[in-house]
């Protein structure tokens, strides 16, 4: 049975888990009813947001299955709803909750609504025992009434229903309370059968209605965080070309089209698209959801099992996609200098294999390495050429301000150095000779020409070199 808004334009569903007693689950369902006269009603503020609402059942029959009934059901829904805290903790100590989840708040109303009742009943609420509850919703609870609390004993933390039962006969027998107010079903039938009085903790339809609305909300941010706009840059190391030793053209070419190829067929099963950055770069755009399913960081370890290449891969997300292609640099700017990146988890990463299961691609692979060997190493540390760089880097770093980060291009270079662009690329390509610079993917253009080529300076080798 689904609780959906007569309001609601069915432009995006939300699935809300119910978990609780099994005639709690079929009171909240059945408050699914659409119309303002149900407790389902869904207020059009909430309805605007274009929400349709499913609700599915998790019924219980006791508070200790509540963490695998979540469990079967993870992949079913997008909140959770639990009848009160005490099953909620259960499931979030077992680790089982992997989206938002929320419960009844039993406060205000419930707590009303069951004070009202004992003293028709002729019992002392003053002086009771209580569970389910935060010492804040009790101290306020009595003190709008004009009840105080100092003779109100609270079991919050949460534990065993036979605990929490003896908790509640042990003080009436010694005399300090008049009666257990009590949330859990099991736990009111076994002081039943003591003799203890009881007084149920019930949600009214009032707060129903409010952590229907607040799951169903929560339900939808969390559907909105997985559909928003993820881009992830993939940088293939082996396919860079260096002035030293240029790998041969029909390896690299050979290469590129198989790593494109590989990332298309990935793509697909994201339901991403792929398009080529440069010679040895490509972007993906899908959903945050779905690159996440590509592992993490994504495609290196297929990349590792089929290709058998380094890949360096920047994940960013944003309101849009350029928003999210600017992060996607800046974390696969870190990653490439061997940094943990701000992916989809707050990771990005590097993957360096050694060896090839597709035929042929192993050769491949090791021609491009070895074309790339010299320029991590480069000259011996006291070479005139390294000197000249260093000194280079040093003066960049001097220029750039401190909150500043160390990227630039030839133009920017030319303006702090008072050279010209062409001096300042051969210096920049020195620099990256040395290991003391990281070409950075180009930039997209709108307009046809050369992209503007970014380098980000390795300023942490002058502080290695200070130190030593």
């Amino acid at each position: 049975m689904a609780g959906v808004s007569a309001y609601a334009r069915h432009d995006r569903e939300v699935r809300v888990g119910v978990a609780g007693p099994r005639e709690f689950v079929e009171r909240v369902m059945l408050s699914g009813l659409p119309g303002p006269g149900g407790i389902g009603y869904v207020p059009p503020s909430e309805a605007e947001l274009g929400i349709a609402r499913r609700l599915v059942m998790a019924p219980y029959l006791s508070e200790h299955e509540a963490a695998e009934r979540v469990a079967r059901l993870a992949d079913s829904v997008n909140a959770w709803l639990f009848a009160s805290r005490v099953p909620l903790d259960y499931a979030r100590r077992s680790g089982v909750l992997s989206c938002p989840a929320t419960c009844i708040q039993l406060g205000g109303t419930p707590l009303y609504a069951a004070l009202l009742r004992a003293r028709q009943d002729g019992l002392d609420p003053e002086h009771a025992s209580f569970d389910g509850l935060s010492r804040a919703e009790l101290d306020a609870g009595l003190g709008d009434l004009g009840m105080p609390s100092d003779g109100a004993h609270l079991r919050e933390e949460t534990a065993t229903t036979t605990a929490i039962a003896s908790f509640h006969e042990r003080l009436w027998r010694l005399g300090q309370t008049s009666a257990a107010f009590t949330c859990l079903d099991q736990v009111a039938g076994r002081l039943s059968d003591a003799g203890v009085p009881v007084v149920p903790l019930r949600p009214t339809d009032q707060s129903i209605r409010s952590a229907l609305q607040v799951a169903t909300l929560l339900a939808s941010h969390q559907l909105l965080a997985e559909s928003q706009l993820a881009v992830a840059i993939v940088d293939v190391p082996a396919l860079r070309h260096t002035s030293r030793r240029p790998a041969p053209r029909h390896a690299t070419q050979e290469l590129q089209l198989t790593v494109h190829r590989f990332l298309v067929r990935e793509a697909q099963r994201i339901e991403g698209t792929v398009s080529q950055l440069g010679d040895h770069a490509f972007l993906i755009l899908a959903t945050r959801n779905s690159l996440a399913a590509a592992g993490d960081p994504p495609f290196v370890a297929a990349a590792r099992s089929a290709l058998g290449v380094t890949l360096d891969v920047g994940v960013g997300t944003g309101r849009s996609e350029h928003e999210a292609e600017a992060q996607a640099r800046l974390s696969l700017g870190q990653a490439t200098h061997g940094r943990p990146g701000a992916g989809l988890g707050g990771h990005s990463g590097r993957s360096r294999v050694a060896t090839a299961e597709l035929p042929g691609m192993a050769d491949f692979a090791r021609q491009l390495q070895d074309g790339r060997s010299g320029q991590a190493a480069g000259p011996a540390p006291d070479s005139l050429s390294r000197i000249r760089a260093l000194e280079t880097l040093s003066r960049l770093a001097q220029k750039l301000t401190a909150d500043a980060a160390p990227v630039v291009d030839a133009e920017l270079t030319g303006q702090l150095l008072s050279v010209t662009p062409r001096t300042a690329r051969r210096q920049l390509r020195a620099l990256v000779d040395e290991g003391l610079a990281l070409p950075l993917p180009p930039a997209r253009r709108q307009h046809p020409g050369r992209p503007r080529l970014a380098y980000r300076l390795v300023v942490e080798k002058l502080e290695r070199r200070a130190a030593q």
